[in-house]
């Protein structure tokens, strides 16, 4: 795992991946930014009605504050790693030609696969985001939760459009997925640190092509 790292942090410091990552980031941030900013309002009035459990008003307008600023995240997150499921499949090539020579391209993953398989996980995501909302405030156990929440947007997609790239044999795709939880978990750190996050999708991505491909050598 870590000589993946390793690799994995060279190639995502390459100016091809930091274009890639650069366009899609900031086009999703600037589309969130804009859309927030005129319906902000109605956007934590949406929040703020879920958190009526909440003993006090006083509590449920910081509370919704915070809640409404962490929601509008998680959607450049989630339009990240949609946009980087799409678009990612010619880079991925590219750097999976560069390292393994050799490898061939068995199959490419269908557009409406890999929106299907996107839109599941960040469904499932959210159906856990409302399900663990306040568990994210206790210290410490939130950003565990959170972290594994936002693994889940990128665990699926990965494997999908990497292993789908390599392997047609689902079963064996399955047999060489058993560390894409840990992988997409490692990639999700980067949500952690604002601006970075736009990382996160193609890190993961590229981080499980090595994890992939160095084991079939």
């Amino acid at each position: 795992m870590y000589q993946t790292i390793q690799k994995t942090i060279r190639d995502i410091l390459s100016p091809k991946v930091l274009a890639f990552i650069l366009k899609i980031g900031l086009a999703s941030i600037a589309v969130w930014v804009a859309v927030l900013w005129i319906f902000w309002d109605s956007f934590e009035s949406f929040i703020t009605s879920y958190l009526t459990w909440m003993p006090w008003e006083w509590m449920q307008e910081s509370v919704a504050y915070i809640a409404a600023l962490l929601v509008g995240y998680t959607l450049i997150i989630g339009t990240v790693s949609l946009l980087t499921s799409l678009l990612s499949e010619k880079l991925l090539i590219e750097l999976a030609h560069k390292h393994y020579p050799t490898q061939k391209v068995h199959a490419s993953p269908s557009m409406t696969g890999s929106v299907m398989v996107t839109i599941k996980a960040t469904l499932i995501f959210l159906i856990l985001f409302l399900v663990l909302f306040p568990l994210i405030f206790v210290p410490f156990l939130g950003q565990v939760v959170m972290l594994y929440l936002w693994s889940i947007l990128l665990k699926a997609p990965t494997v999908h459009d990497v292993g789908g790239l390599f392997i047609t044999d689902q079963q064996l795709l399955k047999a060489k997925s058993k560390h894409s939880t840990l992988i997409a978990m490692i990639a999700s750190l980067f949500n952690y640190i604002p601006l970075l996050n736009i990382f996160a999708p193609i890190f993961a991505q590229i981080l499980f092509l090595h994890h992939l491909l160095q084991s079939k050598i």
